[in-house]
């Protein structure tokens, strides 16, 4: 049911109140004119000074977007030198130049005599921001930042080029992974073998480039003052509400609440295939020994149904991914040179997200879609809010966006499935993932707490470390003799410990969050869609905490809450018997 209301008016860049319209970034000295003048403006009153915490934010604005459209060019197209080279121009030659400028302008705005007269509700958590910005920040931290920067762009080339060759066709990972779901064994094995294979051809090279980023992040961590860098990545990253203790109790509830029930689900799907060991490549397939699910074909018919699913869901909803269409913010199919994974790219001063992505033709892509669809939908409900760090909550809020819109559409998923056979299937799928999620996001945490408490670490430590860990979490039902030799790189192809490090529990929690969002929906479907937009409409100018209650839900993870929600998406698998 696609809007046919009349076409949408698409969104023009706001009137600059700054800087001049036609400005662009092109090279530092265009800039620096321009931190100079914010860093020596005499500010003579409260009006002043909340004038020029508005120009800083246009400026942050300006430079953000800009660093967005080269890093979507280059992810676009990761064989594409001159695109690298642009991305990199920024990280080494502006970054770095910009860095203590931040620093000056946080200090110029907590000794402005006219700080304490700014409204405490608007700006209390920008300056509860600004203030640990100050406290992290070292100038001999910005040259290994800039190196930091430049390495972590290096696992996006390496992982971009893997290719495999099977029946005699050339295919990115993504593709090939595809095969995992077919229903003939040997097909499954081959290409589980030709996938890992290929992976291992880069692990002596993804270990060294992990082993360098560990030391990197380390002396930052040690040069701000914290005894690693586990410790100053929850500084940095804002986890006022939460510290390392929570977590490793989180993880002990996910091991004593969901791990159960997912080794439940692993030895029910092999007694359905009726095998003596499940394997790695059988856990992908569907326990009826259906052909996978074809949801899609090309990337526009993924797109088109999507956009018919947000719209049966919410007009606004709808209407975002439409004005995205229309501009032309977005890259879904895979294909060779493409970096890997998916992801939704704020543009702050258009407002309008980018979204990035590997679809083949998966129900993996389709929820991919529907997960980065949720976070630009949050973009759109923050692109009026006045202050740019206002758009951009913790991760613990941002995933909380899209994890619930994978659920919220799940009623309409016939728009992809009319058959209700593979309607059940994919549900039952997601469902399954969704418990599934818990104790990876473990596994991945657990895993850097292990390396960045002991960074000093040898690589066959780490080795050991992982496989005890994944073991703890992970496959238990899986009969692994024959591929020990794999185990000890799997987290390899995790991008997120290259470029986002410890940005992964919050997936856990966020899915909490949207289970809960979920539940609230099924009872009271139209206060949950409402309650739902208004957290996010809130971006971050509230506590996490208070954006959950925004959505009637609780940021929760004891065991409790676990159990009670664990115990609700059963009961949701078990209607589709």
């Amino acid at each position: 049911m696609e809007n046919t209301s009349p076409p949408l008016a698409l969104p023009t860049r706001k009137p600059r109140t700054y800087l001049p319209d036609t400005f662009e970034v092109q090279d530092w000295a265009s800039l620096e004119p321009i931190f100079e003048e914010l860093k020596n403006r005499q500010l003579n009153s409260l009006a002043e000074l909340e004038r020029w915490i508005a120009d800083r934010s246009e400026l942050e604005s300006v430079l953000s977007e800009n660093l967005a459209w080269r890093y979507i060019k280059m992810t676009c197209d990761t064989q594409n030198e001159a695109l690298t080279e642009a991305f990199q121009f920024f990280v080494t030659e502006i970054e770095p130049k910009a860095s203590p400028y931040d620093d000056a302008f946080n200090h110029k705005l907590v000794s402005s005599e006219f700080a304490q007269g700014l409204d405490e509700q608007k700006y209390r958590i920008y300056l509860r921001g600004v203030r640990r910005a100050i406290e992290l920040f070292r100038e001999e931290n910005i040259p290994l930042q800039t190196e930091i920067s430049t390495k972590q762009q290096q696992y996006g080339s390496i992982a971009g080029a893997m290719m495999v060759t099977l029946d005699g066709e050339e295919m990115t990972l993504q593709r090939a992974a595809d095969r995992l779901k077919q229903t003939d064994r040997a097909v499954r094995e081959q290409a589980y073998l030709a996938i890992q294979n290929r992976r291992l051809e880069d692990k002596d090279k993804l270990d060294d480039l992990y082993t360098e980023l560990i030391q990197l992040r380390h002396q930052v961590a040690v040069n701000a003052g914290f005894a690693n860098f586990r410790d100053y990545m929850f500084a940095a990253l804002g986890r006022f509400d939460y510290g390392p203790e929570d977590t490793f109790s989180f993880h002990q509830a996910i091991k004593e609440k969901v791990v159960p029930v997912t080794k439940q689900i692993d030895r029910a799907h092999k007694e359905k295939l009726n095998l003596d060991t499940l394997k790695p490549w059988d856990m992908d397939v569907d326990p009826s020994l259906l052909p996978p699910l074809e949801p899609f074909k090309t990337g526009e018919e993924l797109l088109s149904k999507t956009i018919d699913i947000f719209y049966h869901l919410d007009s606004f909803l709808g209407d975002c991914l439409v004005t995205m269409r229309e501009m032309g913010h977005l890259d879904l199919e895979s294909r060779k040179g493409k970096a890997p994974g998916g992801y939704n790219y704020p543009l702050d001063e258009i407002g309008v997200p980018f979204i990035f992505m590997n679809a083949t033709s998966s129900l993996r892509d389709v929820v991919t879609l529907l997960h980065e669809g949720g976070h630009a939908v949050h973009s759109f409900l923050t692109r009026e809010l006045p202050l740019n760090s206002a758009k951009h909550p913790p991760s613990e809020v941002a995933e909380l966006a899209s994890m619930s819109m994978e659920l919220l559409t799940l009623d309409h998923w016939d728009v992809f499935f009319p058959n209700q056979q593979d309607l059940v299937r994919a549900k039952r799928q997601h469902l399954e993932g969704v418990l599934e999620t818990f104790p990876w996001v473990a596994t991945i945490d657990k895993f850097q707490h292990w390396v960045y408490e002991n960074p000093n670490h040898s690589v066959e430590e780490r080795h050991q470390n992982w496989v005890r860990i994944f073991e703890e979490f992970n496959l238990q039902e899986v009969d692994w003799s024959g591929l020990e030799h794999l185990k000890p790189y799997i987290w390899q192809k995790q991008l997120h410990l290259y470029e986002v490090p410890f940005y992964y529990v919050e997936y856990a929690m966020a899915q909490l969050g949207a289970i809960a969002v979920w539940k609230r929906y099924k009872e009271e479907p139209v206060a949950a869609l409402q309650g739902y937009k208004d957290a996010l409409s809130l971006g971050y100018t509230a506590t996490i905490s208070e954006i959950y209650a925004a959505a009637g839900i609780r940021f929760d993870f004891s065991p409790e809450y676990i159990q009670n929600l664990v115990d609700f998406v059963k009961d949701e698998l078990a209607k589709l018997d």
